[in-house]
């Protein structure tokens, strides 16, 4: 545990901290009853900061908070969220957890080993997204999912985001950050309805802002390990 807190700096210390507080005093402000919400929340804000350090505790974590934001999905009607989490983003991400283990940048260092992915596979990953959201298109129409649409580019979003964690890419982050927009679009849509879900709002808007400094901080991870290297 002390390896761990000593791997943090004071920027990645304030990030998470005011991470924390942001959540934290908007769930008591708008909302003080779904304190599932709070702690989905927390444990997603949690889990980013030790991906953007290259942790695996991260995809650990990462993995608990998609079951809990499963629920939250499936409780609203956003089946698009719910099939997406259920079959797609907690199988990669446990694939993922195994992909950082077997690929530590030195023995027992608390940190990913950084993938130069080539043009032609991003391509791939590319493509790939495109089929996977087609087929995807037409079965959150079959169950009416709310806000089909912006579901449906949440899907793509995720998929090219998760692929990219497997494949221990910096550009997994942008994947994430794009997938965030479309996640603040979806929950304040429900938050019209009830002010409640501004919680959630609070807690992509969050997972944005650390998307955006896991990118930042895995550019100068790959920069410092290929010049070690």
């Amino acid at each position: 545990m002390k390896k761990i807190l000593n791997n943090f700096t004071k920027t990645d210390i304030i990030i998470y901290s005011a991470s924390i507080f942001l959540i934290i005093t908007t769930f008591l402000v708008f909302d003080r009853i779904n304190y599932v919400n709070l702690i989905t929340s927390l444990i997603g804000a949690t889990s980013l900061i030790f991906i953007a350090k290259g942790n695996a505790i991260g995809q650990i974590l990462s993995i608990v908070f998609s079951v809990f934001y499963l629920v939250i999905s499936y409780k609203t009607a956003y089946f698009g969220e719910t099939i997406t989490y259920l079959f797609m983003n907690i199988p990669l991400a446990i694939i993922s957890l195994v992909s950082w283990l077997k690929n530590p940048y030195e023995k027992n260092v608390l940190e990913v080993k950084v993938n130069k992915i080539k043009k032609r596979e991003f391509v791939f990953a590319f493509t790939l997204t495109f089929i996977i959201t087609f087929i995807f298109y037409f079965i959150l129409k079959y169950f009416n999912t709310a806000n089909l649409v912006f579901s449906t580019i949440s899907i793509a979003t995720s998929f090219i985001a998760v692929y990219l964690t497997f494949r221990r890419s910096e550009y997994f982050a942008i994947g994430y950050a794009c997938n965030d927009i479309v996640l603040i679009v979806l929950w304040t849509l429900k938050t019209i309805e009830n002010i409640s879900y501004l919680s959630i709002v609070t807690c992509f808007i969050v997972f944005l802002a650390n998307d955006i400094y896991g990118f930042i901080s895995w550019t100068k991870m790959k920069k410092r390990q290929s010049n070690k290297n």
